[in-house]
């Protein structure tokens, strides 16, 4: 029986991986198994920890549908923050496609197969594949992404997101640097909440929710067989 050595930066892809994804409600119930495992495998400077811990820190105090609605109103608004990488590089040019191919025959090559209705190209299922690398070829792969990884980046961070952490940790695991996220401490609920003064117009933070697919991540072979044709 042959042994698996996991590569050092393993466990905080997938973390990664994991914040990226939207957070529904099995996400926000293991946030601190997701803060325990940074902390444990340490492949990020201390102060890129402490960012994503404030990032954790501040799902973890949203409700399930302001999580939601941030998430899908931060990464599916803009172009710059889309974590669907070939629509920063072919947009939606017929180049898109057989870049596309490409990228899932170069997952299957390691043995996983994406679920049906996910594309290649979504930076969480990137992820998920490259902590499944050792971390020499992990970090060369995220090193040939990080021009688009540093759009994302400094697009979060003109929004003021504490997301531009995960992207500044991602951009330091490829080999990259960037610089510290700097986010104030959100307002207290009650002054968000404060009734606004009269003819003042009325503020609706909070109170829509947008649907979204849920994130689908990478499965075995042998987990799939006699659902493939």
């Amino acid at each position: 029986m042959f042994s698996h050595k996991i590569p050092a930066m393993a466990m905080t892809l997938r973390v990664l991986a994991r914040l990226l994804s939207y957070p529904d409600a099995d996400l926000r119930q293991h946030l601190g198994e997701l803060h325990d495992a940074l902390h444990a495998e340490r492949a990020l400077a201390p102060v890129r920890l402490a960012e994503l811990d404030a990032l954790i820190a501040s799902i973890d105090l949203q409700t399930d549908i302001d999580a939601e609605a941030d998430y899908v109103q931060l990464f599916d608004s803009g172009h710059r923050t889309s974590l669907y990488l070939f629509e920063h590089v072919h947009g939606d040019s017929r180049e898109r496609g057989p870049a596309m191919i490409d990228l899932a025959q170069t997952f299957e090559q390691a043995g996983l197969y994406l679920t049906e209705g996910t594309l290649p190209d979504y930076l969480p299922v990137v992820l998920e594949y490259a902590s499944t690398q050792p971390a020499r070829e992990a970090r060369a792969f995220l090193n040939e992404m990080e021009e688009i990884l540093n759009v994302i980046f400094n697009a979060l961070l003109k929004r003021k997101s504490r997301y531009a952490s995960a992207l500044g940790a991602l951009l330091e695991l490829a080999g990259g640097k960037a610089r510290p996220v700097s986010i104030p401490d959100d307002e207290p609920i009650d002054d968000t909440w404060a009734e606004p003064a009269a003819f003042d117009g009325c503020a609706a933070h909070g109170q829509q929710r947008t649907q979204a697919a849920q994130p689908i991540h990478f499965v075995r072979p042998t987990s799939i067989q006699g659902a493939r044709t």
